[in-house]
């Protein structure tokens, strides 16, 4: 049976995390913080499992600390992580090169802030003819408006919204998988 083209596949995707940050995340509503991170930490934990290449990167790490301890913890072995002072991630020395390396058409995003470093970064890679996917429940913003805003202008463009959830269950496609058990249990 023919699957639709939009539907995520684990052995074509890839996970990007954007500039989830010490100092960056102080500034963010605590309530928005703690679900991006705890989605981020089911995403990273499920993509391990699955093999899903993790890249990840830092704006400017040296003003804005580094990645968030709870997210680094999470951080399969084969992540790539890359340092940036641009906000698109695809301005980061090796980060295209990298992403075309992983023979990968499906990017998966998620991070801070979504009204820029997300925001740029989607629309550039939608540029690249990447198939792109901004989880709206693990992307913050320090202002909810400027989120909802950004969700609004990347959706107009092209890109695809969704949530962690959804991710998870089209990477798993079926019950019948063997990592079902262990993922599903990240939702509890």
């Amino acid at each position: 049976m023919a699957t639709h083209p939009n539907l995520l596949e684990a052995d074509n995707s890839v996970l990007l995390v954007v500039d989830i940050q010490q100092r960056l995340s102080a500034a963010m509503p605590v309530t928005d913080l703690q679900q991006m991170l705890t989605h981020g930490q089911r995403l990273l934990r499920a993509a391990g499992l699955l093999d899903v290449p993790v890249l990840l990167t830092e704006q400017y790490p040296q003003g804005l600390g580094p990645t968030q301890a709870d997210i680094g913890e999470c951080l399969p072995g084969s992540a790539r992580i890359f340092n940036k002072t641009g906000f698109s991630c695809c301005a980061a020395d090796g980060f295209k090169q990298a992403l075309a390396d992983t023979g990968r058409q499906q990017v998966v995003i998620i991070g801070q802030e979504a009204h820029v470093c997300v925001l740029q970064t989607a629309l550039e890679l939608l540029s690249a003819n990447y198939q792109v996917h901004v989880l709206a429940d693990v992307v913050c913003s320090r202002q909810v408006l400027h989120k909802d805003y950004a969700l609004q202008r990347m959706q107009q463009q092209g890109v695809t919204l969704s949530c962690h959830e959804s991710v998870l269950f089209e990477w798993l496609r079926d019950a019948r998988h063997s990592h079902f058990k262990t993922i599903s249990a990240l939702l509890r």
